[in-house]
């Protein structure tokens, strides 16, 4: 027991230096990314109700004309007709809140994730050989439960999130100048596509460094299928 103890010890170490150092990043980048998306949700927020400042002039006109109605020409000023936001406008929220939601349950998985490890931690007292056995317990527990698969899809969720936002980001400065909207459009389609070729060279390449969370689970998914 003492050897075991010994060698087990190696492995929880490397264990937990491995996945709490993931979930600080996943838990920092969640926090500051959720930071970043709020604000550029809040200055969209416009676009999902009538422009104030454009009904405010609308009724100033109609005041000075019933007030004076040779004001304007003669003619009748109207007030503005608003039909509720576009198409555009109402998918680019969309992706904006989903983008929001996900880094939200990424740093819920970071917290939680935490407080599994902490309580893996817990050997409690008593004898070295029953201390050995409630260490190999929890350790056949996690791998029953796929413990480590789930704590390295955390950062999956954080990349999917920025996806989602460079997508929004792209597309709503695209309908307001389209010509700013080139280069940010430009630089995500290089990223994705870098991500893309470094996760086909993943699934080709066991071997290869660049491993991530999704070239890991495409290839089991094509392993799974070839069988």
């Amino acid at each position: 027991w003492a050897i075991y103890e010994r060698e087990a010890g190696y492995h929880v170490e490397e264990f937990l230096e491995k996945h709490k150092g993931d979930m600080d990043i996943v838990l920092i980048f969640s926090g500051l990314f959720s930071a970043v998306s709020t604000t550029f949700i809040v200055s969209l927020q416009s676009g999902l109700s009538p422009d104030e400042s454009e009904m405010t002039n609308a009724l100033l006109k109609l005041l000075i004309h019933t007030l004076n109605n040779t004001a304007f020409d003669g003619q009748q000023p109207d007030l503005p007709q608003w039909n509720g936001p576009g198409a555009t406008e109402i998918w680019i929220q969309c992706l904006m809140y989903a983008s929001l939601s996900t880094s939200l349950i990424a740093a819920l998985g970071a917290v939680l994730g935490k407080q599994w490890l902490g309580h893996f931690i817990r050997g409690g007292r008593g004898p070295i050989d029953a201390r050995g056995r409630l260490r190999q317990q929890k350790m056949d527990g996690l791998q029953t439960w796929y413990f480590s698969a789930v704590l390295e899809a955390l950062p999956l969720l954080i990349q999917v999130s920025l996806l989602l936002f460079g997508i929004a980001l792209g597309a709503s400065i695209w309908t307001q100048q389209p010509t700013i909207a080139a280069p940010v459009v430009l630089t995500m389609a290089f990223g994705a596509l870098f991500y893309g070729i470094i996760i086909l060279s993943c699934v080709v390449s066991p071997t290869c460094p660049f491993q991530t969370t999704a070239s890991t689970i495409l290839r089991f998914t094509l392993q799974s299928l070839s069988r």
